[in-house]
């Protein structure tokens, strides 16, 4: 669809019309050296002013156009709310000293925090555990105190410094990484999910039907495919922000947000479900052009910086085909005269919307020296 412009903003030609006015008005033909032109000039620029920001405050009622404030009222009349920022979310698990002979609780909103966050994040148990008699571990979910992605990525065994002293209790880790959490969602994706809204005025039967509830699980959840791999059943795929993997917690809220009868036709079963991974490996050579050799780091530091941005696109949407000719294109406008590929592999291959491309820990970029 082509963009529209709801004002004329060529202020020559606004300055035209303020000329061909005050000629009218005066019966005066006016030289360009003449005083007045000065005011009139000037008169036109504001007038260019004016029209600019009419035409911004039009293209704000437009979705295509609207941003931060203006989106949140047309989500509002779309019944579609920005959905808040998302707390990070994982698994601990309590060891208790020695075997009891009575059941030992752990109390809703015990703090733990992970290795070396010097009492800057906090992780809270989502439940009381009761630790059955003559039993030594127990398990319960917890989420971080601070929303956002700063709880995002602590490894199982990280998250290990009990805050709040619990009788008997020995140790305290981490079973699964933690994740999900997510800054409050930004307005492309939020931008898409008011224009998914139509279809959440039926069950999610329709595949954006499904996509659109989805989505709402969790402010993380930046793609979702949803297939029928047979009669009378769905799959649905999420993948979160920066293409990592959903967790389990993340699954389950989508089930959750599937799973009401206004939603989920009856007939409907519902998986949900990670994407299958793709792996590739990368391993390039590049050059740079002699006549660069004056910013030679500067271009080494962004070409790096290429290669990981390509990394973090390539795995930020389900269905996104391995695409050797990307790399090689940001590479190139980041300062490289020539890239050879000596391992990207595969080479070329096509990705289903069940799958994501991900990179494995072979990532090589190789400086091959300077060209002529």
């Amino acid at each position: 669809m082509p963009d529209i412009e709801f004002t004329e903003q060529d202020v020559l030609s606004i300055q035209s019309e303020v000329r061909t006015l005050f000629e009218g008005a005066t019966g005066r033909t006016l030289n360009r050296a003449d005083p007045e032109m000065l005011v009139l000039n000037a008169l036109a620029k504001m007038i260019l002013l004016q029209r600019v920001l009419i035409d911004q405050t039009a293209k704000a009622q437009l979705l295509r156009h609207a941003r931060k404030t203006m989106l949140d009222y047309l989500g509002d009349f779309a019944n579609t709310p920005r959905l808040a920022a998302a707390f990070a979310t994982t698994t601990l698990q309590f060891t208790l000293t020695a075997p009891l002979a009575s059941a030992q609780a752990i109390p809703v909103g015990t703090r733990v925090s992970p290795e070396g966050a010097e009492g800057e994040i906090y992780f809270a148990t989502n439940s009381t555990i009761v630790i059955p008699a003559g039993q030594l571990i127990g398990t319960v979910s917890a989420r971080c105190l601070q929303a956002g992605d700063i709880g995002n990525g602590f490894l199982p065994g990280v998250i290990n410094t009990l805050i709040d002293p619990v009788p008997f209790v020995l140790s305290v880790s981490n079973l699964t990484e933690s994740a999900a959490g997510a800054d409050e969602e930004e307005d492309e994706p939020y931008r898409e999910r008011i224009r998914l809204s139509n279809d959440s005025y039926s069950t999610a039967g329709p595949e954006d039907g499904y996509i659109y509830w989805a989505k709402t699980a969790s402010a993380a959840i930046v793609d979702v495919a949803a297939v029928t791999p047979a009669p009378m059943e769905v799959t649905i795929i999420p993948l979160l922000e920066n293409g990592e993997l959903p967790t389990q917690e993340i699954l389950d809220a989508v089930t959750s947000a599937l799973s009401p009868r206004n939603r989920r036709p009856l007939t409907d079963k519902v998986t949900v479900q990670r994407p299958e991974i793709v792996a590739y490996d990368i391993a390039v050579t590049y050059y740079v052009h002699e006549d660069n050799i004056a910013n030679l780091l500067s271009i080494q530091t962004a070409v790096e910086q290429a290669v990981g941005e390509y990394i973090i696109w390539q795995k930020s949407k389900l269905g996104r085909d391995i695409n050797p000719s990307e790399l090689v294109r940001r590479m190139i406008n980041a300062g490289a005269d020539r890239v050879e590929q000596t391992g990207l592999l595969p080479l070329y291959a096509e990705v289903t919307d069940l799958q994501v491309a991900r990179e494995t820990e072979n990532t090589i970029i190789t400086f091959g020296g300077l060209s002529k």
